[in-house]
């Protein structure tokens, strides 16, 4: 029979009367609320690993369902109906259900760089997935199946080890003469690693026991574990566990049942230390074994519980112990100072412990000003072995013998929280630690001093968005289950009814109270640019600030954005000398994708006329590494290696791209010749008729990077031609090259005729910077002025003027100016006429193939949504920032065309840098 109290029924009402008794009974509202964090708080306390949802470096956001059966995935996507960015759909990961049988789900993990992501469920199980072809495609990579079901195999603590690569970091924004300076350095990495690059993952168990679960570069997995050295039976069952990898092995602390804090280091070895992947052929079975090594090195930190007295200090008559105190541990952390210099880190680690007093833990009415939360700190410190008097004569006599420093714990202030602590994380690259609150507050602190972070500070020298003054705003609606995005600005948490819910910081760009603070503003714009160089140079997803440069940001803000970004990642805009170094930049794609999705307006409109510069630039950029990497394989022999159908597929759907894109740029020359003429002996008239026209193409032209690029396509395209009579292809890849070669043949203007264009543009716009006195420290200016702007700048008028009046008319014979006339340029998506607009709406065009195809999505194939293994059926895949579509699948086989997509990275990233969403309803 249930209890009468179940259906929520006022206990006033039994009496007839209400109001009648006054027994303090909490609201239904109140109830709900207070139990959902009575039920947080014991899942902190009872079990270290309970992270239900969490926000991949990669833009992949997993969370566990409100049963605690299933995983769903979303991420940010820019919606293509409208442009805005919002969090997409919910993704089933199916495959979790069914490797875990059923068991709860109480953790999930991702890896450093976010492409691996660890499912734990309550009997210690461990599934493991990777993002295979989008954001919302998880392949598996572990069955949970091949660990048994044991309550003492629970994970308590676990930790990805790095992967072993150097990235660029950036420190600080500091005000150096007027300007930000970025301060970047390269930063190594903090072993230990896996030898042959695989994934590995070190967790620690309820019963003291360390696993390392580790995959050979076979792709299977394999384990290995070993005993935690503990001083009783009752020390071994634990409750958290905390892990980080330093540059003299693992550091773990661990919290016992019977309340008692342990710290170890321990290292991996392996053997042999280094691999060499053509051992695999001579020794298919001999792959790195890892073994542990426990240093000698386990210190106790004093089990002090903090007092309910918030007024005491150190003393001892403040402290509680473990036998009368209401506090109870709920999470367990090792800070390590984020990396502010290429030798690695200066701080040592601290340990912080948080400990929570239940809700219902209050009775007395003396302690209803307890703090919910403390957090209680040490800082792990070395300090010299101090032995008796006696041992320096024995040791005067072994001059060689050193005694090593000890480890040791030093106790901090505590911190004393009004509300209850529900999540610590590192964000922003470990630069800030945040603490968020059950009441959705999130507070954030230095964590090298442990310093408030709150925009309140000198901003002169920056380290994070939070020390510019971003925040969260209060949110009713936030729940206790909190994740931060890859840089830190937005967060995502689960709401009462186990849905996600995105949060997105805020600043006041220095508009307060009617007045306008310029520092404030430019300290919000050095903090978005430094976090995105920081996103850049850890190639991190950076969705979340494009976010809030599109939501918060005005017009001005995004091009002072953009010119700060420009600056800080080192982009030289100038390519009239060196044209080289374009194909191997590494963050020009970066600055031209960031820029390109600003001026997004939705699908079925053109981008507006500043960031259509970059978005054309980003495609002739892809066309161009294209033409490199297939003409490098040809070089390597058909003979040795014939390319596939695909892979000349893909080359003929470019070359028609980009033979009609120089079409389309001839023919608006040509164009803009007849409306210029008349001015053209009026210079003051031409420059302001100039002023009026806004044209793409000779943007195009005029900028170094974009016709550098321009040049490698011509170049790309001859070769091709050239190639066709040395390579004869058989069955459906000598029909597409033969269609290659006709395209080629059959062009109203010839190759060499544009590269006449391009050489002359070029000779003009050298010959005009040479005259105004523009050496290679002025050039960057005009550069980037057509570049971020879209404005031709007052030193290149002459040059318009120039290839008007000379180049174009002289390049005249040698044109079929009725055929360049005629052409349909609406495909290629850059015109804002009634065509462009009527073909957006009604064919898409294959972002990688060029190739163009109705708008219509394929059926879900019912085998695929069972087995999860990829087909060569046809999929299509949009990407989150751009919203463009590739079609068609790319499994892993040993053709031409697969290659060129891993090598290229289009597998997982369209050509502006974004990730892929399957479109289709199949869940893989």
């Amino acid at each position: 029979m249930p209890m009468i109290m179940d259906g929520g029924l006022n206990v006033d009402d039994l009496f007839g009367e209400s109001g009648s008794l006054e027994l303090g009974l909490p609201s239904t509202t109140t109830n709900a609320s207070s139990k959902g964090l009575a039920q947080r708080l014991d899942e902190m306390r009872l079990l270290g690993c309970c992270q239900k949802i969490a926000w991949s470096k990669q833009g992949c956001i997993a969370y566990i369902s409100q049963d605690t059966l299933r995983v769903n995935l979303r991420h940010l996507e820019c919606r293509p109906s409208d442009g805005k960015w919002v969090l997409s759909d919910d993704t089933p990961l199916h495959p979790v259900a069914e490797t875990h049988g059923g068991q709860p789900l109480v953790h999930l993990s991702w890896n450093e760089i976010g492409s691996e992501l660890a499912v734990v469920d309550s009997s210690g199980r461990v599934s493991i997935y990777n993002i295979a072809i989008s954001l919302n495609s998880l392949a598996g990579q572990r069955q949970a199946g091949f660990d048994p079901v044991d309550d003492g195999a629970q994970i308590v603590g676990m930790m990805w080890l790095n992967i072993q690569r150097s990235v660029h970091a950036f420190n600080v924004a500091a005000m150096v003469q007027g300007r930000r300076a970025y301060s970047p350095f390269r930063r190594r990495p903090i072993g230990p690693f896996h030898p042959a690059g695989k994934a590995a993952l070190l967790c620690v168990t309820r019963s003291g026991i360390i696993r390392l679960l580790y995959q050979n570069p076979d792709n299977k997995w394999a384990e290995i574990s070993a005993e935690l050295k503990n001083a009783s039976y009752s020390d071994r069952l634990l409750t958290h566990a905390a892990l980080v990898a330093t540059q003299n092995g693992v550091l773990i602390a661990t919290h016992s049942a019977c309340q008692k804090i342990y710290f170890y280091r321990v290292q991996i070895n392996w053997t042999p230390p280094q691999w060499d992947p053509s051992q695999l052929k001579q020794a298919p079975n001999q792959f790195p074994a890892p073994s542990f090594r426990f240093m000698h090195a386990k210190v106790e930190a004093p089990c002090i519980f903090p007092s309910a007295n918030r007024n005491g200090d150190e003393n001892t008559h403040d402290l509680a112990s473990p036998t009368n105190s209401p506090y109870c541990l709920t999470r367990l952390d090792i800070i390590l100072p984020a990396h502010d210099n290429s030798a690695g880190l200066t701080t040592n680690p601290w340990i912080i412990a948080v400990f929570s007093i239940p809700p219902h833990a209050t009775p007395d009415p003396s302690q209803q000003q307890s703090p919910c939360s403390v957090i209680v700190r040490w800082q792990l410190e070395s300090a010299p072995q101090v032995l008796h008097p006696k041992f320096d004569e024995v040791m005067s006599k072994k001059n060689n013998v050193q005694i090593k420093p000890k480890s040791m714990l030093r106790r901090l202030d505590d911190i004393h929280c009004d509300k209850y602590v529900v999540m610590i994380e590192q964000t922003e690259h470990g630069n800030v630690l945040a603490i968020a609150y059950d009441d959705s507050s999130v507070s954030f602190y230095d964590p090298k001093t442990t310093a408030v972070l709150n925009g309140a500070d000198d901003t002169n020298t920056l380290t994070s968005l939070a020390q510019a003054g971003f925040h969260y705003p209060p949110d009713s609606a936030a729940g206790l289950h909190i994740s931060f995005s890859p840089s830190g600005c937005n967060a995502v948490t689960l709401d009462g009814e186990g849905q996600a819910q995105l949060r997105v910081m805020e600043h006041s760009y220095g508009e307060e109270n009617g007045l306008y603070d310029e520092n404030k503003s430019s300290a919000a714009i050095a903090s978005l640019t430094l976090a995105f160089c920081r996103g850049c140079g850890s190639e991190f997803n950076t969705d979340d600030i494009l976010l809030i440069l599109k939501r918060q940001l005005s017009s001005d803000a995004q091009i002072s954005f953009l010119n700060e970004v420009y600056r800080a990642l080192g982009v030289n805009c100038n390519y009239t000398q060196e044209n080289d170094k374009l194909m191997s930049h590494q963050y020009l794609p970066k600055c031209l994708s960031i820029q390109a999705a600003l001026g997004f307006i939705d699908k079925y409109k053109s981008r507006n006329f500043a960031s259509n510069v970059p978005w054309t630039i980003l495609q002739l950029r892809h066309a161009s590494v294209l033409y490199a990497l297939f003409l490098q394989c040809l070089k390597g022999g058909v003979q040795a290696e014939p390319p596939d159908p695909d892979a000349i597929r893909i080359i003929l759907g470019n070359t028609k791209w980009a033979l009609d894109l120089l079409h389309y740029i001839l023919n608006d020359l040509l164009d803009l010749t007849d409306e210029l003429e008349g001015v053209l002996s009026d210079p003051e008239a031409f420059a302001q008729k100039l002023k009026s026209i806004n044209s793409l193409p000779l943007i195009i032209l005029l900028s170094s990077m974009s016709r550098a690029f321009l040049r490698f396509i011509c170049r790309g395209l001859r070769g091709i031609h050239a190639g066709y009579a040395s390579a004869p292809l058989p069955g459906d890849a000598g029909v597409y090259y033969a269609e290659i070669y006709q395209t080629l043949d059959s062009s109203p203007v010839r190759i060499d005729v544009y590269e006449k264009l391009l050489a002359g543009v070029d000779s003009t716009v050298r010959h005009v910077y040479h005259g105004a006195g523009f050496g290679d420290n002025e050039r960057p200016g005009p550069e980037k002025e057509l570049l971020v702007n879209g404005r031709i700048p007052p030193v290149l008028v002459t040059a318009v003027s120039t290839i008007i009046r000379q180049t174009i008319p002289a390049l005249k014979p040698e044109i079929d100016r009725m055929a360049i006339y005629m052409g349909d340029y609406s495909w290629l998506g850059l015109g804002s006429d009634r065509r462009a607009e009527l073909y957006r709406r009604t064919r898409d065009v294959d972002i990688i193939k060029k190739i163009p195809f109705r708008s219509t999505a394929p059926s879900a194939g019912s085998d695929e949504a069972q087995n999860g293994k990829h087909s060569p059926s046809p999929v299509r895949r949009r990407c989150v920032r751009c919203c463009e579509i590739m079609c068609g699948a790319y499994p892993l086989r040993p053709l031409l065309s697969s290659r060129m997509m891993y090598k290229l990275g289009y597998v997982r990233y369209c050509i502006c840098g974004g990730g892929w969403t399957l479109e289709s309803d199949i869940n893989r």
